[in-house]
């Protein structure tokens, strides 16, 4: 089985990446591919090893944290590893452990795939097996779920920055590993569509 898999990009598409092991080219589904750099420098994924009848498919995460909460999303009825890898996509991993916490179904069922009804399930099948995964996450209990972290800042030019990007398909996860990138960079004056192309220029960095 494999627990971690460590490599450099070698190629990136929508719903996973290539990475190259030793001269072998794993293909990894991951939530976030394009917060992947394409770089000389090699990365660590902690992999889930997905093994049917059919199919056999490696799932990918950039912390043990992730990768964690992932295998519990796949104990709830109804979820399967594609749902699972659309909750962490959707969602950030702190404010989903948050959100099942504090039984929030109206931020649960804004995530990809989830209805009311596997809402419920989620917390009632996890709310009590989280308890390592949340002691490192305790921070998130005071998240507002409803508003994206990367917009805390106060800035409104951000702000509207991420509804546009938002608008044109990017994910939560994407735009805000987008911002932690390039925020030490922004002074404060910048217009939207300054900071919607700096946005662009690290989504599509590789």
């Amino acid at each position: 089985m494999i627990d971690f898999l460590r490599g450099k990009v070698a190629h990136l598409e929508s719903e996973y990446v290539i990475l190259d092991v030793h001269d072998v080219g794993y293909r990894v589904f991951t939530p976030n591919p394009y917060g992947l750099s394409r770089t000389e420098d090699s990365i660590q994924l902690y992999i889930y090893h997905h093994v049917r009848e059919d199919a056999i498919h490696l799932f990918g995460f950039t912390t043990r944290d992730e990768q964690a909460l992932f295998r519990r999303l796949l104990e709830v009825s109804g979820i399967g590893p594609k749902v699972a890898l659309g909750v962490l996509a959707g969602g950030r991993p702190e404010a989903v452990v948050a959100a099942i916490q504090q039984e929030n179904i109206t931020f649960l069922t804004k995530l990809p795939g989830i209805g009311r009804k596997t809402a419920q399930r989620m917390i009632l099948d996890l709310k009590d097996k989280l308890g390592a995964i949340d002691s490192r996450w305790a921070v998130a209990s005071m998240i507002e779920l409803d508003i994206p972290a990367a917009a805390s800042d106060g800035s409104s030019a951000w702000a509207a920055a991420r509804e546009a990007l938002s608008g044109l398909g990017y994910r939560d996860a994407e735009l805000d590993k987008a911002w932690l990138t390039m925020k030490d960079q922004v002074t404060g004056e910048e217009s939207p569509d300054v900071l919607i192309k700096k946005a662009l220029q690290q989504l599509f960095q590789g």
